[in-house]
């Protein structure tokens, strides 16, 4: 029972902490952090044995898979020269240099000195994605930290496994058993090991999907296991099970398209992102409740309070010191040496450099030190100091470095532009395809056409001013015809049901398709609100993919800046207006009734035109299909 409790009170803390934290527009991280600490000091709080083998089996796995399935495996392997140089070199490089600062200043021994220095060297994957999400870092940027927050531990355990065994505090290892040649051969198998293990793992969740898998049901708990499918096999092996976790998840993460029907893709985000939801914040919670009974701990070391003092906030000092000295240094050789060219601003490496805040792992890799290592309590507080110094210190610094350098997130409306066009030529294939069928009747033909265009319409109607009522488009009409109806709808089934008119299984497969139709129309509104509050990027900043928009100009002198030169003379009505960047026509949208931009394109095959809505600048390019 008191297990339960405690699993509730962490639950319950945990929606609390982050509650007040979205109320109050605060790092959840940190909020929770102070709660814990705060909780670890009243009496009536037990304290939370924070055992490494629940963190590293039970919350690791599911975290770094969680991760995974969500990261780009083309991103990833795109930035891979990076990410290697953070989560093998850069760990590899702070665990030597506080390494040799607490060689210094406690006198341990250098194999013990390395093994705290490969403890506090890794970066926090849910550190990492919990800040990168909340103050909205370019991709590319949030690529490169998340996967080196989910390699980096490989790197650190196995360096944390080999110092232990150099120190002889290894069980069953001798420190004149230590090589140089044994060490390489020991991460190049907990390297390859544990990728082959994560990829075979993938691959026959691949197959059980294809060839047995229908249910979401089904599909969602397959899902659960793979981490641990992934993870204790690479351990008992003596590979690295991080690394066979993110392969496996990675794999997995690009194959669902293909491997997971719609509804199983569904179920596995949502219960996935529940699951992250949870652990991630108990985690920054879990690492306050230790403060207290680790400083308790600590009253009975040998070491002067002095010593301590210097150990820790020098440990902390050198990790915060030794990323920017790795990664500047790593930035100019790859521009200049290797000659890459296809560089970020150096804006964006000023922000690589700061964002290396610690988190769970650190505090677990700490307490597998063997109970003999010399002075482990104050090298366990030493692994606290930096994890809870490194949120505090880059978790509030780092937003604003990032908008004193200018540097930002993802455009919504670059991106609603760019899944514009995927969708065009999504649309395009998939007319191809109808075109093809010989078995429709007319009218089931014309239906289906008009839904693809209905549908294509909608995302580039999103482009639009969004100024009210007056400037509605046709689809954020429907959408809110269409929603007083759903709830007429809803409140009409639950009266059949309350009047017991219907049988509660029919019921349920009636309110869930409904509950469905609500889902997707909420998110269209959601994305709209956020494309409202933000602005367009000039058109110089876009990429031209094609040579009728390189030759094209960026904008023309409108014939009849009033509107629409058609609907003018018609007296019809548009939506949005478009400027032909050749002779400059006026032309309303595809989502308006006429057509008039489309219409003259096929009239005069003058290629480009531009949108002249409010804010925006973009180019579309009739022949080729593309925007630029």
């Amino acid at each position: 029972m008191e297990i339960a409790i405690g699993l509730l009170a962490i639950a319950a803390t945990v929606l609390g902490g982050s509650w007040l934290a979205d109320r109050f527009d605060l790092p959840a991280p940190l909020v929770l952090i102070v709660v814990g600490i705060l909780g670890s000091y009243l009496p009536f709080v037990p304290e939370v044995a924070l055992s490494p083998d629940v963190v590293l089996l039970g919350i690791l796995p599911p975290l770094l898979y969680a991760a995974a399935i969500q990261t780009s495996l083309v991103d990833f392997r795109n930035n891979r020269a990076v990410i290697l140089s953070l989560s093998v070199g850069l760990v590899l490089f702070t665990a030597l240099g506080v390494a040799l600062f607490l060689r210094w200043a406690l006198d341990l021994d250098f194999g013990v000195a390395f093994a705290i220095g490969a403890v506090v060297a890794p970066p926090d994957a849910v550190a990492a994605t919990a800040v990168g999400r909340r103050i909205g870092l370019p991709r590319r940027l949030v690529s490169i930290l998340e996967g080196e927050s989910l390699v980096n531990d490989a790197t650190a355990l196995v360096s944390l496994r080999t110092a232990l065994a150099a120190a002889g505090l290894a069980s069953g290892l001798a420190s004149n058993g230590v090589t140089f040649g044994g060490v390489v051969v020991d991460f190049a198998w907990a390297s390859v090991g544990g990728a082959a293990i994560g990829f075979v793992v993938a691959l026959l969740v691949s197959v059980l999907r294809r060839h047995f898998s229908t249910e979401p049901a089904f599909d969602t708990v397959l899902s659960f296991m793979v981490p641990f499918a992934a993870y204790v096999p690479a351990e008992e092996l003596h590979a690295s099970g991080v690394i066979a976790v993110v392969t496996a998840g990675l794999v997995l993460g690009h194959k669902s398209p293909r491997t997971q029907t719609g509804a199983s893709r569904l179920s596995e985000r949502i219960n996935w992102t529940s699951i992250q939801f949870l652990l991630e914040n108990a985690v920054f919670l879990l690492i306050g409740l230790q403060v207290f009974y680790v400083l308790d701990r600590v009253r009975t070391s040998t070491l002067s309070a002095g010593q301590i003092t210097l150990a820790a906030v020098g440990t902390l000092v050198a990790v915060l010191v030794l990323r920017p000295l790795w990664v500047v240094p790593f930035r100019l050789i790859s521009t200049r040496v290797l000659r890459n060219e296809a560089q970020a601003p150096w804006t964006h490496t000023v922000v690589l450099s700061w964002a290396g805040m610690r988190g769970v792992v650190t505090l677990a890799a700490a307490l597998l030190l063997p109970q003999n290592t010399p002075h482990r309590d104050v090298l366990v507080l030493i692994a606290v100091v930096v994890t809870i110094g490194t949120l505090l210190i880059q978790g509030t610094t780092l937003p604003a470095l990032a908008r004193r350098l200018g540097v930002r997130g993802p455009d919504p409306r670059e991106d609603a532009l760019q899944a514009a066009t995927v969708l065009q030529a999504a649309t395009r294939s998939g007319l191809d395809v109808l075109d093809r069928l010989d078995d429709l009747d007319e009218a089931t033909r014309e239906i289906l056409r008009s839904r693809s265009e209905d549908r294509l319409n909608q995302m580039w109607e999103r482009l639009g001013p969004q100024s009210g009522d007056a400037d509605e488009t046709p689809s954020a009409r429907y959408r809110r015809a269409r929603m007083q109806m759903l709830q007429a709808e809803r409140d009409e089934v639950l009266r059949l049901r309350d009047e017991g008119r219907a049988d509660h299984v029919v019921l349920r497969v009636v309110l869930s398709s409904l509950d469905l139709e609500e889902t997707m129309l909420d998110r269209l509104d959601d994305q709209e609100s956020r494309l409202a509050e933000s602005e367009m990027l000039p058109v110089d900043t876009i990429e031209a993919p094609c040579e009728h928009l390189q030759d094209a100009e960026s904008c023309a002198a409108p014939r009849t800046p009033d509107g629409c030169e058609e609907c003018l003379r018609d007296g019809t009505s548009w939506v949005h207006l478009r400027l032909c960047l050749q002779c400059g026509h006026v032309g309303c949208c595809d989502s308006s009734e006429m057509k008039h931009a489309t219409a003259h394109f096929h009239e005069t095959q003058h290629p480009v035109m531009r949108s002249i809505e409010p804010g925006e600048a973009w180019r579309w390019c009739f022949v080729d299909e593309v925007v630029g």
